[in-house]
């Protein structure tokens, strides 16, 4: 099989208040109250009909800040080394990132987001709407993310930025 190369283009850009990746939330469920905006080149504008129904998106970005491609990585929230395929850590063959945020609204090029967990500056490659009917999955297995004690992981996960009711 001959490897090909796959070309893709930016539609839009990311701005968050994330500029540091070790003080950005690890995912968007630990982003809750992070809101920034997506900005859509106007090329592509048209495309963002009827989106404004949606009460969430996928966002489908280029990890352009990630480090080299590795097999066996820690994640964010174990200190066992797992297989990249079985995590979302950025240091992926292909960096591309993946996040379903909240859209709070659309407004000519920018779409307002909240539980952003992008760095500011982040390409777009792509956007799509959360459908319930066809995203929702009950039940699943999650694999070894299944030990992880959820208290633990939420404050890892928001890297100290977001405070809890209770604290």
């Amino acid at each position: 099989m001959n490897e090909k190369y796959l070309k893709f283009k930016p539609i839009g850009v990311i701005h968050s208040e994330h500029t540091d990746p070790a003080m950005t939330p690890i995912q968007p469920a630990y982003a809750h109250g992070c809101r920034g905006y997506a900005e859509i080149f106007p090329q592509y504008t048209a495309g963002l009909k009827d989106l404004d129904g949606f009460s969430h998106i996928y966002i489908i970005y280029h990890l352009h800040r990630a480090g080299p491609a590795r097999m066996l990585v820690k994640p964010f929230l174990d200190d066992v080394e797992r297989g990249v395929f079985s995590t979302r850590h950025p240091a992926r063959p292909n960096p591309i990132g993946l996040s379903i945020v909240e859209l709070i609204k659309v407004k000519g090029v920018m779409l307002h987001l909240d539980g952003v967990d992008m760095l500011d500056g982040t390409p777009i490659i792509d956007i799509k709407p959360y459908v319930k009917k066809f995203d929702r999955m009950d039940p699943t297995r999650d694999g070894w993310q299944d030990l992880i004690d959820e208290t633990k992981a939420r404050k890892k996960g928001t890297r100290g930025l977001i405070k809890e009711n209770n604290e």
